[in-house]
């Protein structure tokens, strides 16, 4: 395998926050410093796969449906015979598994996964022990996988990478009318996939409390999954659909960050979702502890990190950033320079890159 042949990347249709954003440092990273970069989009959705092809990333979009298929993985077995990549990175837990089968019947390539989360089930930690090395966010999501019999020298950590994008230049207007906001409301934002682990219940009792004492607020949540329907069941009844607007995917999600007042976490999201990035672009974050709220936030310093119980903590903590508009200011300030310091984009792309060599 020479410099020549490509390192192809995988993974699902996503917005440029949280994965997706990781998936876009790496693509431009790479091709940076002269290694040829292709991008496997394995769903529908998101602008990510445009973004891409704007910067002259090639993108091979393998998936008609919202959630990856057998059909997305028969095309990524058929890619990779035709590209003969020199390694394959599958970003996030589902593309890593989809990695790892397709590596079996299409070559010789190195197959690494990039997870932010530890182990969804034993049936995922079987399919992982198929890939040649595991990216691990963080040292804990490394013990997690080392405890599902994942040998811990294929797992390597390397932090996400941050690097400010300040969008396309849409003002907060015309942000409104595209996305049905107030212009005249303050707005939060949430980026999490609506499953079980992101705890949205939370988030949206936390929503409901904030209405009690402050009714010129607007949320909003960018994610899909499985959860939405119920998650609409519950903000209707709970009174909250003038208050929260939930939408699948987000093109305009770094022209939003410039408007938001806080970005918050309420349960373990690969990358805190869109707190990272919005750290990077001088946002407080609210997040209830985890593993992933607790690499990212200084507690007290960038953003508050609370308790799971008792609940009132989540939107006790974001009411004091709302309230407090030094507080605010302070908090996103060292949240940049945590960022800038912690999670820069380069050793990010070089910690990729030397796993990438190690398994030549």
């Amino acid at each position: 395998m020479g410099v020549a042949d490509p390192i192809l990347l995988v993974v699902r249709g996503l917005d440029p926050v949280g994965t997706g954003r990781q998936v876009e440092l790496a693509a431009g990273g790479l091709a940076a410093v002269g290694r040829p970069v292709a991008v496997a989009i394995t769903t529908t959705g998101g602008s990510l796969p445009a973004r891409l092809e704007l910067s002259g990333i090639p993108v091979h979009r393998l998936g008609g449906r919202p959630v990856g298929d057998i059909a997305a993985t028969m095309r990524l077995i058929d890619l990779i015979r035709r590209l003969r990549p020199a390694a394959i990175i599958g970003f996030g837990r589902s593309e890593a598994v989809r990695v790892a089968i397709a590596r079996r019947f299409g070559g010789r390539a190195g197959a690494i996964g990039w997870v932010g989360l530890g182990p969804a089930g034993r049936r995922q930690a079987w399919h992982m022990r198929g890939l040649d090395r595991l990216v691990a966010t963080s040292p804990e999501v490394a013990t997690a996988w080392q405890r599902a019999r994942l040998a811990g020298g294929r797992i390597t950590v390397v932090p996400p990478g941050s690097e400010p994008d300040a969008g396309s230049g849409v003002d907060r207007g015309e942000l409104a009318a595209r996305l049905g906001l107030d212009p005249q409301r303050q707005w939060t934002l949430a980026v999490a996939p609506l499953e079980p682990a992101a705890r949205l219940p939370r988030l949206l009792w936390a929503i409901d409390q904030l209405g009690v004492v402050r009714n010129d607020l607007q949320h909003v949540l960018v994610g899909a999954g499985p959860l939405r329907e119920l998650l609409w069941r519950r903000a209707r009844a709970q009174e909250l659909a003038d208050r929260l607007t939930v939408l699948p995917d987000c093109e305009l999600l770094p022209d939003l960050l410039g408007q938001v007042r806080l970005v918050w976490q309420s349960g373990e999201v690969a990358v805190g979702g869109a707190i990272l990035d919005g750290m990077v672009r001088g946002l407080p974050a609210v997040a209830v502890q985890s593993d992933t709220a607790g690499q990212l936030i200084e507690d007290d310093g960038s953003g508050l990190i609370v308790r799971t119980v008792p609940e009132s903590e989540f939107p006790r903590a974001a009411f004091r950033i709302l309230e407090d508009d030094s507080l605010a200011r302070r908090y996103g300030e060292a949240g940049r320079a945590r960022a800038t310091e912690h999670f820069p984009a380069g050793t990010f792309v070089a910690g990729l890159l030397a796993t990438v060599e190690a398994g030549r």
